[in-house]
């Protein structure tokens, strides 16, 4: 039998963060993030990290795990919160892995492994090069030669797609179909009873967003976003890509007005949260608490722990 965890997701700005933390301190658990950017050392204020006071004591791990230069990949994060998970279970514990980054949470769970990039061979320098002489349609037909059903998926401009595709093939002689399907033939890793949380009212979220927002503004992400661009992290990078940390380098930079950053950054959010929500709406078997416009966490609090009782946890 996979060992049992608590997974507790739902778009950003939902409430996770208290969530995990309340049912961590019932349930003698400890909290593992599955958040694509909170890996971040120095990315704090824009990613909205739990505060050590916001922690309340509970461990949380897979939080400031990794420096904003360097491109984290969903391979890496299976391996470090996997041993995360793992150790908690010997140590009797509870782990609650909570996040927004779905392809996290899936890949952990299912225990998913993923081919091989060893870039010291130079195929994917070798690969964006073809790409940036032939063009996307050229490599596009070259991957539907030999694996046809990715091809079908992918857009001819979805550049690093295609390239991996192609890398994972002529590296190791498989097509990334036959892959993900010996993949997906694995067992489960971990059975996990999923909580998702979101609002009732769709307005209730989108409120949420925009305070939450204003609220990083005001707890000093300009200055943030200054010392990250002064430390000599540029721009480009895949951290610095991130919904508020994009928007507001463009208004350190004088590419846009402040304010106009700030309600770009609120757009970008509520379409996120949109993008998230449908993500998790995917799994018919996830426990859905539906907030009023003031979430009531002693009730939640309840329930969850409730629901995961009945699945054999807490």
């Amino acid at each position: 039998m996979a060992p049992k965890l608590i997974a507790l997701v739902g778009p950003t700005a939902s409430g996770k963060t208290r969530m995990a933390v309340e049912l961590a301190q019932l349930l003698n658990g400890e909290v593992v993030s599955a958040d694509s950017m909170q890996i971040y050392r120095r990315m704090d204020i824009g990613t909205a990290k739990p505060t050590r006071e916001e922690m309340a004591g509970v461990p949380h791990h897979m939080i400031d795990v990794a420096d904003p230069e360097e491109d984290f990949s969903v391979a890496r994060y299976v391996e470090m919160a996997s041993a995360c998970v793992d150790d908690i279970l010997a140590r009797g514990k509870l782990p609650i892995v909570a996040g927004g980054t779905g392809l996290y949470i899936d890949s952990l769970l299912s225990g998913r492994t993923f081919a091989p990039f060893q870039p010291e061979t130079g195929l994917r320098q070798a690969l964006e090069e073809e790409l940036a002489q032939d063009g996307g349609e050229a490599m596009l037909a070259r991957l539907a030669q030999v694996d046809p059903d990715s091809a079908a998926r992918l857009h001819p401009n979805d550049h690093k797609r295609i390239i991996r595709a192609l890398e994972i093939y002529r590296s190791t002689g498989k097509t990334m179909t036959q892959h993900n399907l010996e993949t997906q033939a694995i067992p489960p890793r971990y059975q996990a009873v999923t909580i998702g949380l979101a609002f009732a009212q769709r307005q209730h979220m989108w409120d949420r967003i925009d305070r939450r927002v204003d609220e990083m503004v005001a707890a000093g992400l300009e200055d943030e976003v200054r010392a990250l661009l002064a430390s000599g992290l540029s721009p480009r990078c895949t951290a610095m890509q991130a919904i508020g940390y994009k928007e507001f380098t463009q208004a350190v930079e004088g590419l846009d007005s402040w304010d106009s950053a700030v309600e770009t950054v609120k757009l970008r959010s509520r379409q996120y949260a949109k993008r998230q929500l449908t993500w998790f709406r995917r799994s018919p078997e996830t426990h859905w608490l539906f907030w009023e416009e003031i979430p009531n966490f002693g009730s939640a609090r309840q329930t969850a722990a409730e629901i995961a009782q009945r699945f054999g946890v807490g």
